[in-house]
């Protein structure tokens, strides 16, 4: 995400984004055992939020086929910065875009908003490098994978 931090600047701090720095939303219903015993949503449930949203979407526009395609996704690297409480029963909002993109990487960056809200409530990144299925060797990001990450670029 866009923020003040960079690889040489680690210490700045990250900044909620605004909706508006998102091409494509998915509402996610909380469920009352996402929340801790503090009364907000856990930290483990946000990461899956992201691969909830994410995930989704690839397979929705055909991207993805979780069952029988030759190409699958493994994460290799997750990030999350929380900046307000989410808890049940709010509905979140996943704004979902690509930051970069590789031959066979592609990184997702996702803002967690309380519906309606303007700013992330938190935000974060997963990256996913795409290997064959069955050898788990890096491949070219599939046609229909580029057209979706294409369509999803900051």
């Amino acid at each position: 995400m866009t923020t003040p931090a960079s690889p040489a600047s680690p210490s700045a701090k990250p900044v909620p984004q605004p909706r508006a720095s998102y091409p494509v939303f998915r509402s996610i219903p909380t469920r009352w055992m996402d929340n801790d015993m503090y009364g907000h949503v856990n930290n483990v449930v946000y990461y899956s939020w992201f691969d909830t949203a994410v995930n989704a979407l690839l397979i929705e526009r055909g991207a993805l086929d979780i069952h029988q395609g030759s190409t699958i996704g493994f994460v290799v690297e997750t990030q999350c910065n929380y900046f307000a409480p989410l808890a049940f029963p709010q509905t979140v909002e996943a704004g979902i875009r690509v930051a970069q993109a590789g031959r066979s990487s592609v990184r997702y960056e996702v803002g967690l908003f309380a519906q309606g809200a303007d700013t992330a409530a938190a935000q974060g990144h997963f990256v996913h490098v795409y290997v064959d299925r069955t050898t788990q060797r890096p491949v070219p990001l599939p046609e229909a994978l580029q057209r979706v990450v294409d369509s999803l670029r900051a």
